[in-house]
């Protein structure tokens, strides 16, 4: 019998081809865009931020095919700047879509969700390591994990599975949509400047939305499944540094990088 998977964020990037590689697997997959082309079945416009709009989008699909399976969470945007001089109601819109909006998803899916069903959110790499002047991404995926994490051991018991997903770069449109802040002072001086520049540079080093997304179907297609997982080697062995090494150290090289 066909899944039904609901993909949010699913008209770009890691959702598009997520979405594409569960097609071909004949699943039914019904995907969320705030720019999606509402067809009112397998597509529908919904803004993640939005909670009524949620609701309601989720009680429509559960009219619709009575159950949900599998939902992944992949809809979020990054601000950059020095934490400081970023507005904050700037901040306040990046939490309503990477953490709450993520949070009514699940809320609007579980209705429909039964045993064996899973959660997949995708979280960031920058859940794990602090990044200079991506401090309110870092900690809006950072609560995404550890919402995650809370929700598995709440949920266990109704044999709903959640679990976190940790990709490190991937070179989608992502970095170029950021909302930049380039406002300085005496404190930061054109290190903000420098850092974004350094972030373009390294464009080219990313992972490529293919490898990452095969990556990532791979762990929504496990039948049993760990808490968390990590996505691109590179992160990986930051990772195991982490483990090893004081977090002053760790602060201190991520700095002098970025």
């Amino acid at each position: 019998m066909n899944k039904i998977i609901v993909i949010t964020g699913a008209n770009s990037g890691i959702g598009l081809s997520l979405k594409e590689k569960f097609l071909k697997q004949k699943e039914i997959v019904i995907s969320l865009d705030k720019n999606a082309v509402t067809n009112g079945e397998t597509e529908f416009k919904c803004d993640v931020s939005n909670e009524e709009q949620v609701f309601q989008v989720f009680n429509a699909i559960g009219e619709m095919y009575k159950k949900i399976d599998i939902l992944i969470n992949c809809a979020g945007y990054a601000v950059f700047g020095a934490t400081e001089l970023i507005d904050t109601q700037k901040a306040k819109n990046m939490f309503d879509v990477n953490y709450f909006g993520t949070l009514s998803c699940i809320k609007g899916a579980l209705k429909f969700m039964n045993k064996g069903a899973k959660i997949f959110n995708i979280s960031s790499a920058c859940s794990i390591f602090a990044v200079p002047f991506r401090t309110h991404y870092s900690a809006s995926k950072a609560a995404v994990s550890m919402l995650s994490y809370g929700l598995r051991m709440e949920l266990k018991d109704s044999g709903v599975d959640v679990v976190c997903i940790n990709p490190g770069d991937v070179r989608t449109n992502f970095s170029k949509n950021r909302v930049k802040t380039f406002e300085t002072n005496f404190r930061y001086k054109d290190r903000i400047l420098k850092s974004s520049k350094q972030i373009e540079m390294r464009e080219s080093k990313r992972m490529s939305l293919e490898y990452a997304s095969k990556k990532i179907f791979k762990i929504c297609t496990k039948t049993k499944t760990k808490p968390m997982y990590i996505v691109g080697s590179q992160i990986k062995w930051l990772n195991f540094f982490n483990k090893i090494f004081p977090l002053s150290v760790i602060l201190s090289v991520t700095n002098k990088k970025l």
